[in-house]
């Protein structure tokens, strides 16, 4: 008996269980079915505007796409290779702004309270990152005023190096020895910046003293023959001789000559090697300090300790009868 009982309730839970099954997948299939009757007909009763909307965002993309195109086209003379990269990355963040923002418009977000929220968060950001918001203003400065580039050999605050990235917050350079300095877009902007590299072309000074007893005129002829044994020295802008005061030492002569700015170790190097030549030759003595030590002559005869006592002794007395 007890054996027939359990069949009996375990075959009625059995048949309680299925029908709770398919009573729940009856359901879950009539709320898909309501939710895609519910969706189709929104779909067709908005159907003008989701056409409108698609055609819009993806013309939005589309021209996106074309100004990349021709940022891209522009010679690196024009736009260097840095500011293409930053300015493709500026034109995809407003595209993808704009098209999130059509699309929000579109399902009847309002945007009034998302700019509102935009405003206070902004306002909270810009305390909050004083430093970035003056380096990015800065760093927008930079790339509108075209100072630098890739390459370049610059000099801001003490610090001189080749650059390597003109960014938003920063301009990374490595240093003659390959050292990398990361130089806040700030600092450049409110520091005293040099660009070495900016024009093609370059002047370099040198002062040399020469001794009072030279002919002058014949020095300044003679420093102006330096040019020519230098490769790298330009005849436009002519080289340059004058005389720049009177020192210590001698007189000072300054020598100027234009160079490409690519020949600036060469130029150095043989402009000095020239000057030396050229002195040589005329018999121009560069004066230099010198220190004079005399020595006593060791035939001289040398007076012994008793007689440079009596002497002090007589003119000792000699003062006391005065």
């Amino acid at each position: 008996m007890n054996e027939e009982v359990i069949e009996e309730v375990t075959a009625v839970e059995g048949e309680g269980v299925i029908d709770v099954v398919v009573d729940a997948g009856q359901e879950a299939v009539e709320s898909v079915t309501e939710t895609c009757s519910v969706v189709m007909t929104w779909v067709k009763s908005n159907m003008f505007h989701i056409i409108t909307t698609a055609v819009i965002v993806l013309a939005i993309y589309i021209i996106y796409k074309a100004i990349v195109r021709w940022i891209k086209k522009i010679p690196s003379d024009k736009l260097p290779v840095q500011r293409s990269m930053i300015l493709t990355k500026l034109v995809k963040y407003v595209a993808w702004f704009l098209m999130i923002m059509y699309i929000l418009n579109f399902f009847g977000i309002k945007l009034s309270a998302i700019w509102g929220a935009a405003g206070v968060a902004g306002v909270a950001l810009a305390f909050a990152a004083q430093t970035s918001v003056s380096n990015i203003i800065s760093g927008i400065f930079i790339m509108v005023e075209k100072t630098m580039k890739p390459g370049d050999l610059i000099t801001v605050d003490g610090e001189t190096g080749i650059v390597d990235i003109v960014g938003l917050l920063s301009v990374q350079i490595h240093t003659l020895d390959n050292q990398l300095i990361r130089i806040p877009n700030s600092t450049i902007i409110n520091s005293n910046f040099k660009n070495t590299s900016f024009f093609d072309k370059r002047r370099m000074t040198i002062s040399v003293d020469i001794s009072y007893d030279t002919d002058m005129k014949y020095a300044l002829e003679t420093i102006q023959k330096v040019p020519s044994y230098c490769k790298t020295v330009l005849k436009d802008p002519a080289p340059g001789a004058w005389f720049d005061g009177f020192g210590e030492s001698g007189i000072t002569l300054t020598l100027a000559v234009w160079f490409n700015s690519a020949d600036f170790l060469q130029t150095k190097n043989d402009t000095y090697i020239a000057i030396k030549k050229v002195f040589d030759e005329s018999k121009i003595e560069i004066p230099y300090n010198k220190i004079d030590v005399n020595f006593p002559d060791a035939k001289a005869p040398v007076k012994s300790a008793k007689t440079t006592k009596s002497v002090k002794k007589a003119k000792t007395s000699k003062r006391e009868r005065r």
